[in-house]
């Protein structure tokens, strides 16, 4: 009897995140062209909840354990409030981003709770976490002339949080990525990369000249050198990566794309032959069979789940997902596509293909220039993140060791990732004439600083 609500279950989730997925590109159309579509946002809001009663209800009838049914209880009241509360802060905001946000945050509750129950409750009291923090992002978005003061506390706390954990972090497969702080592990780093948008940002809002650009490349190179010192190459890429869209978009000058490009190849040679690890994981990209009972070991547990998965998957508790290293966080992605399918997996990446150009849509409806600059930061952020993890777990590209934000296991990577779609949420919710009242007071506050200056 299981296995046959096994095996419709592949289906269900299959057409329930198929429907979702199209919607999920019916409301950039919708959006784009300022129409309400309350009948969209509903249905997709319905494909969220049966998802969740869906594979909840298959996960107890695999484990027998009651303690199933208080999850999903809570995860349908997180999701209920999320978007309760969203609606309220964010009047005007985009709901599809919201919707979004929630459907990930989902896949990883039930994902986490296939593969260790103890790490699906700490996820979903780390999103409770970041959804009450993320309520006072409003009130920090809505003070432009405070976010502008601050440019130098960016970088200072981005040097200063990147270097405590280069001296004093956990080593973890090769790599200094966290601090433990009273029994409870902090990546830094994920917090840093919301800071150097910041900074960036308030670099190049007014002046994009050669000497300015030329200041902020090499301040947020220090950040980058301190995560290449801690063996964090997977975190030093996205810092790169998001550095050089953000020049590129406050300069327009398609100069600094080309030459990103080149230093991006330039370090990688480099840090080719300066760390072995790397050695290593270039050398399990290549040819990981070779060394199947070594360090190739990982992606070719992680290939092989993809490829036994099949379009339909084999069905919740039907695959051998925990023979994947590190699975919860890194390779989440590998036990999605072997037991809900590569359709379902396919479904995913849309839907990140989707965040992405919500983000970059709402960038372009920012009148504001700072906003702008910081919402295609964030996006570029939010991509780089994804790309690096999708082309680690299949091979595109050497294995890097990054979450797939708002899926993977992780409270450091969660609470950033649910501010980054907060701000983008209350940046969007700025792009008319708050913003523009705001950008007038900051000019008058200007020339009225400039005029006592002069007298």
């Amino acid at each position: 009897m299981i296995h046959l609500i096994t095996e419709v279950s592949r289906l269900t989730f299959i057409i329930i995140f198929a429907i979702f997925t199209y919607d999920c590109f019916a409301a950039l159309r919708v959006e784009r062209h300022g129409r309400d579509s309350k009948r969209l946002y509903r249905r997709q809001t319905a494909m969220i909840y049966l998802f969740l009663i869906n594979g909840n209800l298959l996960l107890f009838l695999n484990t027998n354990e009651p303690k199933i049914f208080v999850m999903m209880a809570a995860e349908i009241v997180f999701t209920a409030i999320a978007m309760i509360i969203y609606k309220k802060i964010y009047e005007s905001a985009s709901k599809a981003v919201v919707n979004n946000m929630c459907m990930l945050l989902s896949i990883g509750f039930i994902m986490l709770t296939r593969l260790d129950q103890s790490k699906a409750l700490r996820q979903l009291l780390f999103a409770c976490l970041a959804l009450i923090i993320t309520c006072f992002i409003p009130l920090f978005l809505g003070n432009v002339r405070l976010i502008k003061s601050l440019k130098l506390f960016y970088i200072g706390a981005g040097i200063l949080l990147l270097g405590i954990v280069a001296v004093i972090g956990k080593t973890t497969y090769g790599s200094k990525i966290n601090i433990s702080i009273g029994g409870i592990a902090i990546q830094p780093s994920e917090f840093v990369k919301v800071l150097m948008v910041l900074f960036i940002a308030c670099m190049l809002y007014q002046d994009s000249s050669w000497k300015q650009v030329m200041k902020t490349l090499l301040l947020c190179c220090i950040l980058i050198l301190i995560l290449a010192i801690s063996k964090d190459l997977g975190n030093a890429m996205i810092f790169f990566l998001t550095m050089i869209v953000m020049i590129y978009a406050a300069s327009q000058n398609a100069l600094y794309m080309l030459s990103g490009a080149g230093l991006f190849a330039v370090a990688s040679v480099i840090g080719y032959y300066a760390f072995s690890h790397v050695r290593v994981r270039v050398l399990a990209w290549k040819d990981p069979l070779s060394v199947v009972n070594g360090a190739g070991y990982q992606i070719s547990q992680s290939l092989f789940a993809i490829g036994t998965g099949g379009w339909f998957g084999a069905g919740l508790y039907q695959g051998m997902p925990k023979r994947i290293p590190v699975v919860t966080t890194d390779f989440i992605f590998s036990a999605i596509s072997e037991e809900l399918g590569g359709l379902f997996a396919l479904c995913l990446i849309f839907i990140c293909i989707a965040n992405f150009l919500m983000f970059f849509n709402i960038a372009l409806t920012i009148k504001n220039r700072f906003y702008k600059i910081i919402a295609i930061g964030l996006g570029a952020l939010y991509a780089s993140q994804v790309f690096t993890t999708l082309g680690g777990v299949t091979k595109f590209i050497p294995s890097t060791g990054v979450t797939l934000p708002l899926v993977s296991y992780g409270g450091s990577s969660l609470l950033a990732t649910m501010l980054i779609f907060a701000m983008i949420e209350g940046l969007y919710e700025y792009r008319g004439e708050k913003e523009d009242i705001n950008e007038s007071e900051t000019r008058y506050e200007e020339k009225k600083r400039a005029g006592g200056a002069r007298q």
